[in-house]
């Protein structure tokens, strides 16, 4: 099998590595690629992975058969659809399953319909009607986001009325707001494998999403992940009774299920477990933490799912911990500064090579004139791994100045919470 990834962030690096170590392809591609990838896969810097045109041009070109889409923007461009058309094997959500993510009110109308618990909502489309809502709950917290799909987890989190106003003003110029009441509890992002017969779950994840430590500041596509979440078995229970077969069922019964991943965004409340977000796509960091730990031959998995039995692999997980820490630009998540010189890492960790050092995915950093350099806000992930999560953690931060460049920051608490009284 010839393999063609798309993307060039940080997830797109980790699932390249994971396609390198499988014994059943003997080509690997990415477009357009980082600094990471190009280590271990031949980069494609010409080709669009947002063009359908241009992705099947390169298949072409290349003699590739396989193209494993695990990041939004090629998804909602089209591609998945443009190249099964053309006879070419992929990975990712289709057209018709875009709107559980592209959508977010349809996706509360389908959790509604399929009795998925999700946090009280209101959708507005004017300014008015959203500060007459908000002056009607002064104090109280809630949560705004875009109806459409937006890129790192765009919102706001927030009781005061000018923040939430000023945040809500911006979208509606554009799009339509969802307003959520705001959920205390633990954060957990589920990531599935399906077919047309069933799922397979990866190992759960907890990601840490705001930009200070504490989970205070900015909202972000995510500073940081930890694998697995230590839950008791009676909660996964809940979270699989609860939101990921109906939602499964609810896809096959309304006629969009797909062969791809599916993610979901949970909130563990004291009332039980509460979906509030899908993604037709793998997240960021969750997807650093989870793929050092998985053992199988992804290729097999793909195999399983295109004969619609994934439901009965055995996947085989390593039985250790990994905490995922983001190395970010200064200004990130507002305004990242670019084109920062990015320091080359030392050998012993750059190429992901030895078992007893962290793993190393890079995001935005691309060579140009053989320099490696900046080119957006979340640059580098550092996967610590150990036998609980209070090594994994250890070993990651013992490794992540490594990472040198200017404006260079991190969250220094990613795993705490799970380790500290």
């Amino acid at each position: 099998m010839r393999v063609l990834v798309l993307g060039s962030g940080a997830k797109d690096h980790a699932m390249t590595w994971l396609f390198s170590q499988s014994k059943l392809i003997d080509g690997l591609f990415v477009a357009k690629g980082n600094v990471g990838t190009g280590d271990i896969a031949e980069n494609l810097p010409d080709v669009d992975p947002s063009s359908p045109e241009s992705v099947y041009e390169a298949c072409r070109k290349y003699d590739i058969n396989f193209v494993f889409v695990g990041t939004e923007a090629p998804l909602f461009t089209g591609v998945i659809d443009y190249l099964n058309n053309r006879g070419i094997d992929t990975f990712g959500a289709p057209g018709n399953a875009l709107k559980l993510e592209g959508d977010r009110y349809f996706a509360r109308t389908f959790t509604s319909r399929h009795n998925i618990p999700t946090p009280p909502y209101k959708m507005f489309s004017d300014e008015e009607s959203l500060s007459n809502f908000l002056k009607r709950h002064p104090g109280e917290n809630f949560v705004l986001k875009r109806n459409a799909m937006a890129p790192s987890r765009i919102m706001v989190d927030s009781n005061d009325y000018q923040t939430l106003m000023n945040f809500g003003k911006g979208i509606l110029q554009t799009d339509n707001l969802l307003v959520e009441n705001h959920l205390a509890g633990l954060s957990v992002t589920i990531t599935v494998f399906t077919d047309n017969n069933g799922y397979l779950m990866l190992p759960l994840c907890s990601d840490y999403t705001k930009s200070e430590e504490g989970g205070s500041g900015a909202a972000t596509g995510g500073m940081g992940s930890i694998c697995p979440v230590p839950l008791p078995k009676s909660v996964q229970k809940q979270i699989i009774e609860l939101i990921i077969e109906p939602t499964l069922y609810g896809m096959q019964v309304e006629q969009f299920a797909y062969k791809g991943v599916l993610t979901f965004s949970v909130i563990l409340t004291n009332d039980g477990p509460v979906l509030v977000d899908y993604h037709v796509r793998f997240n960021d960091p969750a997807t650093q933490a989870i793929v050092p730990l998985i053992k199988s031959d992804i290729i097999e998995i793909l195999n399983a799912m295109k004969q619609d039995t994934v439901k009965n692999f055995q996947l085989e997980v390593s039985t250790k911990s990994a905490v995922a820490v983001v190395v970010a630009s200064q200004g990130y998540p507002d305004k990242p500064v670019l084109g920062q010189i990015v320091e080359p890492l030392p050998n012993i960790i750059r190429n992901n090579l030895l078992t007893n050092k962290p793993m190393v995915f890079y995001g935005a950093v691309m060579e140009k004139d053989n320099v490696s350099v900046t080119t957006g806000g979340r640059n580098v992930t550092i996967v610590g791994i150990g036998k609980n999560i209070i090594q994994a953690n250890k070993q990651a931060y013992q490794y992540i100045d490594s990472v040198r460049f200017n404006g260079a920051w991190y969250r220094n608490d990613i795993g705490n919470k799970f380790f500290e009284n």
